[in-house]
């Protein structure tokens, strides 16, 4: 089997599409976790054709029926394959969930009387944490004072992704009625199409009150976005990401400096601050405390450092003789 990659070319049968179609209407998932299930139901297909290309040729197409015939050994056989060819424990289990949610689908509102998913598992890699600035780090970062529009705009988002630990698509479906100036907080629209409030501090309310008066001589006709590409459209994620990557560098902080990493960031130093994990999942619109927890390894981490720097009994002793 050669490799399956991810083309948004890639022909879906009925079935597939029908399911994308679900997730976006009925489950109102936001767009970048569309992308991705049909990322790795794309992945699904073109494992199926590399499967059959021996004895069907490369004119194979995978239909509905191709994919109602699979067993749990055509799906082990994929998972072994992909695990083979590099993907990670992580990825192949995210791409999982995403075949098993298919087939779940199947069986619900099509009569499928199996899913082959179900008792697969896959094998487990070293689970990173998250990459997360310093507070220090952090101020660098937003230590700038804007000479431009573009600028003024950016340390609007970073402040606000920074204050308020959004996702990158809540940031870029923020509308500016969703700030309160009067109360300090940002309404939220996270996955599930849910709402939270969280609140805003100080700089960030600064920065986004400096940034209106720009955004409303930007705006293109129509458009009800907070942030602004120069062309007055609502931002792309992908902008954002290029902007923060060449602040960072104009900053003297190193490259690893992304979005997410804002995110982490909030979440790691109110855990430094306040414990108070509970506060930082609702804040962060985890559903599932477990998500919230992987930030009490970061603060670990930052207290093990200032153990080992500060106390006299962690550093290391000579060596004798």
């Amino acid at each position: 089997m050669n490799q399956p990659h991810d083309k948004r070319d890639t022909p879906l049968p009925p079935l597939l599409s029908e399911y994308l179609t679900y997730l976006a209407s009925t489950r109102s998932l936001s767009l970048l976790t569309q992308h991705s299930y049909r990322r790795d139901l794309v992945a699904l297909v073109r494992c199926i054709t590399t499967q059959h290309r021996n004895e069907y040729g490369d004119g194979y197409i995978v239909t509905d029926a191709s994919l109602t015939r699979l067993h749990s050994h055509d799906i082990r056989h994929f998972i072994a394959y992909l695990h083979n060819s590099g993907l990670s424990g992580r990825s192949l289990a995210r791409m999982l969930s995403a075949w098993r949610g298919f087939y779940r689908y199947l069986m619900r509102h099509h009569h499928h009387t199996e899913n082959p998913c179900q008792d697969i598992r896959v094998p487990k890699s070293p689970r990173k944490l998250p990459h997360a600035l310093s507070p220090d780090e952090a101020a660098q970062l937003l230590a700038f004072d804007p000479t431009d529009a573009l600028a003024t705009r950016d340390l609007a988002m970073f402040e606000l992704f920074y204050s308020s630990g959004l996702r990158l698509a809540e940031l870029t479906g923020l509308q500016p009625a969703d700030i309160d100036f009067s109360e300090g907080i940002v309404r939220v629209t996270g996955k599930g199409d849910k709402t939270r409030i969280v609140p805003m501090g100080e700089l960030a309310l600064r920065a986004l009150q400096a940034w209106l008066p720009l955004r409303n001589a930007w705006l293109a006709p129509g458009e009800t976005a907070l942030f602004l590409s120069r062309r007055g459209q609502r931002i792309h994620p992908r902008t954002i990401a290029i902007r923060l990557h060449q602040r960072a560098r104009l900053q003297n902080l190193d490259d690893r400096v992304h979005p997410h990493a804002l995110r982490h960031s909030f979440a790691s130093h109110l855990l430094q601050s306040s414990g108070d994990l509970r506060a930082i999942q609702e804040m962060l619109g985890h559903s599932s405390i477990r998500s919230t927890q992987v930030y009490t390894h970061l603060d670990f981490q930052h207290l093990a450092k200032i153990y080992d720097q500060a106390h006299p009994r962690a550093k290391k002793r000579p060596k004798a003789g």
